[in-house]
């Protein structure tokens, strides 16, 4: 699959959309975002689902598709952000028209649930997102410097090729040594399994797959990888950069047997996932990994 541009720059003054295609956020957090985003420098437009609840999605499915395409189609829109996770995102990927997405591409940031929007718009519309926080999650409720700073350079910072992927002072080690060079693709373990089968499914053929989740027990990190391994999925990749794995037992034990049995290089300690602080990670675009070194450098 063709590799993707990394997201052009946000400079001062653009007008960035806020959107929720997941779950609901608290009113009194979502009154934050706005003054949040004018104190980057920034113009915040909060579309309708932000401020609706509907069970455990932000506003029914309509909802949060209208809003989703109305900030893509929009030309004054500079970015798109995603309020936060939860679960939702999945419903909409047959109710959006990735085709009029794709003759309006920007930048698109979000993590968690977002990752079947993420593989939607890598593969189905050809442009690069970025995996990072969200201002309902993290960036206005618990504001970790580190995670903000990495989230800004990331928005309004070119990326050439050569550059080396900021990872702070994580603690990276190789659980499998070697240099691969591919596609960064994936996200969260749980959303990338739950779409095989579907049209949407993720492409890891010759890729870098990173992978991170939360709140899994090692039985279903083993069977969201068994269901990977047995689709093919593992074995197509070229190598593996896995992020946060929190609030639950340590995974590791049980993925490092599945990953380290393919031979190709394994990167672990990423930070990036559930996790503070938190680095943006662009999908989509070509990526040098060398798990020896501890490093991802954009190819």
């Amino acid at each position: 699959m063709k590799s993707c541009s990394v997201p052009r720059p946000v400079g001062p003054g653009a007008k960035v959309a806020v959107v929720a295609p997941a779950g609901p956020c608290a009113t009194e957090v979502v009154d934050r975002v706005e003054p949040f985003l004018r104190a980057q420098g920034w113009q915040p437009h909060l579309y309708p689902g932000c401020r609706q609840h509907t069970g455990y999605l932000a506003g029914d499915d309509a909802r949060r598709a209208e809003d989703l395409q109305a900030a893509f189609a929009d030309p004054a829109i500079d970015a798109v952000l995603c309020l936060r996770g939860g679960y939702g995102c999945a419903r909409l990927l047959d109710r959006l028209d990735h085709t009029r997405i794709a003759r309006h591409a920007k930048p698109f940031v979000g993590y968690s649930d977002i990752t079947a929007l993420h593989i939607a718009f890598t593969q189905r519309c050809g442009f690069a997102t970025w995996h990072g926080a969200m201002p309902g999650s993290e960036l206005v409720r618990d504001p970790d410097p580190l995670t903000l700073a990495a989230w800004c350079g990331a928005l309004t910072e070119p990326w050439p090729a050569g550059r080396m992927l900021p990872s702070g002072t994580a603690s990276l080690h190789a659980v499998a040594g070697g240099r691969a060079q591919g596609r960064l693709v994936g996200g969260n373990l749980s959303v990338i399994a739950s779409l095989l089968g579907t049209p949407w499914a993720l492409d890891a053929r010759g890729a870098i797959v990173f992978l991170e989740d939360v709140a899994e027990a090692p039985y279903r990190i083993d069977r969201c990888l068994t269901q990977l391994r047995l689709a093919g999925v593992l074995a197509a990749a070229a190598g593996f950069v896995l992020g946060s794995f929190t609030e639950a037992e340590d995974p590791l034990p049980v993925i490092a047997p599945f990953v380290r049995s393919l031979g190709k290089p394994v990167l672990a300690g990423w930070p990036a996932g559930h996790c503070k602080p938190q680095w943006p990670l662009p999908l989509g675009v070509q990526v040098l990994l060398d798990a020896d070194a501890g490093t991802l450098q954009l190819a």
